[in-house]
């Protein structure tokens, strides 16, 4: 009985817990007001609720994950006095990004020319080589990059490697000790653990780009690690991704970014990455995307809804998870009701169930409005968009709010009618394997289950 007594003596009064709650919402919105943060709807009822009801636990957690933009790396541009382009390239440069250019592409078709062309990326460098991956995984093929690496640090290449502080969780420390002994420099982008003021930790790097000399570009949505190429002893049968490499301004770009990403782990000085000096007459024109909470604006999403409005007679994606926001939601939604063919090709059974979960309530919500889903009966980790003939965009950026509005994200938008059919003759592919999703209602538990989840969807 004493115990009890001591337990409520502990716990505070009506009054004091009426005085944190107040306290508690009093910080998110001055945080929120003093950032000028714009937070999709579900994810401020999410924080608002949590703080009321439980902000003894919810208030530190909102101080550690809840900050959604960092300073942006650019500014947005005057406008032209010279005729307007392609509208995305307008938008894209009203970011403060650079402008598309003409570059010379390959679309790799399976995982072994995938593997080819980045070991041939990684001993073409004759002066630098940037690595940034989420995951490299400790397996044939990721031993394989880090020997590569290696051996190109040890003959004089100066060798920069930047890993997601929640990838290198999983990585060897052999992995780390290899590269540093052999001349490389290694930087772990916010780590998870670590004591340090680098930036709140639910902001991960999930940039995928392997750049020599600055002007040869590596990119898509594979991390270096068997799964995502051939296979490995885990999984045999090799998911099913998208990458690319490419050569011109549009690498250039990424080595600037990359550089600006190395800058904000390591604290030094970025230094000058001048354009491509080769010929920029031949090849399709190309725009460097980076997304993420360091960007003027939400950069990839608004591309997506602006093209969703856009769109004439189709939009073709592929993404291994789909948990959209209410304004991509919606902009699809809008362009199947007008008549826009609109084909999602996502995996049946992803690596992330609770993701495939909660997907149900927005697939149902389309699907009714005559979007089709293709429930492929393999693992595709592959993310690409196709919007009509004139435009496609291949990278690392997920249809889900993760990707889309905290991840710092990286994907390369392609208007040469070749890059543009390529992808899209992949993706109709890619999608004939899968059956067409029918929506079902659902029960009261799950409905509710669904309803719950997704108020942390943006976390997921």
């Amino acid at each position: 009985m004493n115990q009890i007594d001591d337990l409520l003596d502990w716990l505070p009064s009506p009054s004091q817990h009426l005085l944190v709650v107040t306290f508690a919402l009093l910080v998110y919105v001055l945080t929120t007001r003093a950032r000028r943060e714009q937070r999709a709807p579900t994810t401020a009822i999410a924080w608002v609720m949590g703080l009321a009801l439980l902000p003894y636990v919810i208030l530190p957690m909102y101080l550690v994950f809840g900050q959604r933009k960092l300073r942006p790396v650019g500014l947005p541009r005057p406008p032209r006095s010279e005729p307007a382009g392609h509208w995305a390239a307008e938008l894209i440069e009203s970011f403060g990004l650079a402008a598309p250019s003409r570059c010379d592409t390959r679309l790799h078709s399976d995982g072994a020319g995938a593997r080819d062309a980045l070991f041939e990326v990684i001993e073409s460098a004759r002066h630098s080589l940037d690595v940034s991956t989420f995951i490299i995984g400790d397996d044939a093929l990721g031993h394989e990059v880090i020997n590569r690496l290696s051996r190109r640090a040890r003959g004089g290449i100066k060798v920069r490697v930047l890993l997601d502080g929640f990838g290198a969780l999983s990585l060897p420390r052999t992995h780390f000790d290899s590269l540093r002994d052999a001349g490389a420099e290694v930087a772990v982008f916010r780590p998870i653990f670590s004591l340090r003021r680098s930036g709140p930790r639910n902001l991960r790097n999930h940039r995928k780009l392997t750049i020599a000399d600055d002007h040869w570009l590596w990119s898509g949505g594979r991390n270096l690690a068997g799964e995502y190429f051939t296979g490995n002893d885990a999984h045999p049968v090799a998911w099913r991704d998208l990458s690319f490499d490419l050569r011109g301004d549009a690498a250039a770009a990424a080595a600037r970014q990359f550089d600006h990403d190395w800058t904000s782990v390591r604290g030094r000085q970025s230094r000058a990455i001048a354009a491509d000096a080769g010929p920029q007459d031949h090849g399709g024109l190309a725009q460097f995307l980076p997304s993420g909470p360091d960007q003027t604006e939400d950069t990839a999403q608004a591309l997506l809804i602006d093209a969703c409005f856009r769109a004439e007679h189709r939009l073709l994606a592929v993404t291994p998870y789909f948990v959209p926001g209410d304004g991509l939601r919606d902009a699809l939604r809008l362009a199947a009701r007008r008549g826009v063919q609109v084909t999602i090709a996502i995996p049946a059974r992803s690596n992330h169930r609770l993701a495939d979960f909660v997907r149900a309530r927005t697939m149902r919500d389309l699907a009714r409005a005559g979007v089709i889903f293709k429930m492929l009966p393999f693992m595709a980790h592959a993310k690409a968009v196709v919007m009509d003939e004139d435009l496609a965009l291949c990278g690392s950026i997920n249809l889900d709010l993760r990707s889309l509005l905290l991840n710092h994200e990286a994907a390369v938008v392609f208007y040469g009618r070749a890059e543009v059919d390529w992808l899209a003759q992949w993706i109709e592919t890619t999608a004939s394997a899968g059956e067409t999703y029918r929506a079902r209602r659902p029960g009261l538990v799950r409905d509710v289950a669904e309803g719950l989840l997704l108020t942390i969807a943006f976390q997921l």
